[in-house]
């Protein structure tokens, strides 16, 4: 019932959060060489190639990041190890909520189709993914929108909003749902029934006749994952499970990577920025968490477990649909 795209901390339909900032005149900025800022695309053109790949992702301009992608697709061959190189190239990027949309193509928000500079988690895995498919710029950009959109038609309306029965299934190209397997016969699971219909209404007032949909998900739960910790790969996706007042959803997704002495890892975007750690840690600071909501009286969402995406061997990239022409407005 909760969907992918939208912000990882947004996923209960109850909850909305409402950010402001204040504005104030922003003093003369020192040159770009003293803050890290991302230079114009001129500067980027010609920029000498170890200045850029010496630079976190984050701090790129987009010629930058293309000529680092068409770099990394051939300094590391195996797409496992160059996804993890990538994830990694972007430790340390700032978190953000309610990242992205698709501005300019359509306007129902002005949230931009692609973000270098901040992501969520599920921005940064499609970013990952995306950059690790491709060797260009515009490969990735392509690439991009093929993952985030069911068969590639970018629109609000075909947005894998949500992750159990929209991401997973639309990407089954690239991943597989290993769950159920790895959780064995007596594993756990929950039934999701989602209004893809209801929820493009009132979240993106947005008119789609989409039935009801009903699905049954597996899943890990927490205390079995150092178990089956060993099976994971790296590239793999993992779907971090929650549960509230019955309730069950995927709150939030990452990647597994494998750290310097081959225990597997968790990469992931959340607040305040990428980072890298054990499933151990995770679920430790998942545990403190819930212990202070409930001092606090609060009834937080609780880590139930998760569900593992197998990154497929033989990846064979789906043609894009093709676009169709927009419809008249009524009355026209």
């Amino acid at each position: 019932m909760r969907p992918a795209r939208a912000p990882c901390a947004l996923l209960i339909p109850t909850l909305i959060a409402l950010l402001g900032a204040g504005c104030a005149t922003p003093p003369v900025a020192p040159p770009a060489a003293m803050t890290g800022a991302v230079p114009t695309a001129q500067v980027a053109a010609t920029e000498p190639l170890d200045t850029i790949l010496a630079k976190p992702l984050y701090r790129m301009h987009p010629v930058e990041a293309g000529r680092y992608i068409t770099w990394v697709h051939e300094a590391e061959p195996d797409l496992r190890k160059r996804i993890a190189a990538i994830a990694r190239k972007n430790l340390g990027q700032p978190y953000r909520l309610n990242l992205l949309g698709e501005f300019p193509y359509q306007v129902h928000d002005d949230l931009p189709m692609f973000s270098l500079d901040h992501s969520d988690c599920v921005v940064f895995a499609e970013h990952t993914y995306a950059m690790a498919l491709s060797q260009s710029w515009d490969e990735f950009f392509w690439m991009l929108q093929r993952i985030r959109y069911r068969d590639g038609i970018v629109g609000v309306a075909t947005r894998n909003h949500y992750t159990e029965m929209d991401w997973n299934v639309a990407n089954r190209w690239l991943v597989t749902d290993i769950s159920a397997e790895l959780a064995g016969p007596d594993g756990p699971a929950y039934t999701m029934t989602i209004d893809r219909a209801r929820f493009l209404k009132t979240r993106h007032h947005t008119d789609a006749s989409i039935p009801v949909e009903t699905s049954r998900q597996a899943y890990v739960p927490k205390d079995r994952v150092a178990a089956i910790a060993s099976r994971l790969r790296e590239g793999d996706l993992v779907d971090v499970i929650s549960t509230r007042d019955g309730q069950y959803w995927a709150s939030h997704v990452g990647l597994v990577v494998l750290g310097p002495d081959g225990r597997r890892h968790f990469l992931h975007s959340s607040e305040p920025q990428v980072r890298e750690e054990t499933f151990e840690s995770y679920i430790a600071r998942a545990a403190a968490r819930e212990e202070r909501n409930r001092q606090a009286g609060k009834n937080g969402q609780v880590l139930a477990g998760f569900k593992f995406l197998r990154l497929n061997d033989d990846i064979v990239v789906p043609p894009m649909a093709p676009q169709p022409r927009p419809g008249h407005p009524a009355g026209t």
